[in-house]
């Protein structure tokens, strides 16, 4: 997914906050995070790229019947956002996105500008095990924890 993601939506992140790409290692407490608002257009290719064409996310006339009442961003999208920061920012370039879990305690609007946020928890030798949210202002639309394999020059030796 993560390849796809950055393929087909090559498009400018609204922005980026985190520390340019540095030589040292990953610490424990590093953060990352970007910005961005998906727009109709955009949860229209998603479901044309992967086939999941849930009136959920297509149809407003459909979302109007549900409890969300306009069409939701596929989560699977807004966890794009997270291989995002992890394969440009944090750890960056080269880094193997390897576990994931997450979950999705409110809905993503079409339109909302959502910030996605990693933070390293721990570090074992060649794995960091990184904090993950995404977030409308007080409002988490998806949270949850990842493992990635960082890049050779990150890597720590135990």
């Amino acid at each position: 997914m993560s390849f796809l993601w950055r393929r087909v939506f090559n498009k400018p992140l609204s922005s980026i906050t985190a520390a340019p790409h540095l030589s040292r290692p990953l610490h424990i407490g590093q953060r990352a995070s970007l910005t961005k608002a998906f727009s109709s257009r955009d949860v229209e290719v998603f479901a044309e790229l992967t086939g999941d064409t849930n009136p959920l996310h297509l149809d407003p006339a459909y979302a109007s019947t549900t409890s969300f009442e306009t069409p939701i961003v596929h989560g699977v999208l807004i966890n794009g956002l997270i291989s995002a920061v992890l394969g440009t920012r944090m750890p960056g370039r080269g880094c193997i996105f390897l576990y994931q879990e997450i979950r999705f305690p409110a809905p993503l609007y079409i339109g909302e500008e959502v910030l996605a946020e990693a933070e390293v928890r721990k570090i074992k030798m060649s794995f960091a095990f990184i904090a993950v949210t995404c977030s409308v202002k007080d409002k988490v639309v998806m949270e949850g924890e990842v493992m990635v394999m960082m890049p050779e020059e990150q890597q720590q030796k135990e």
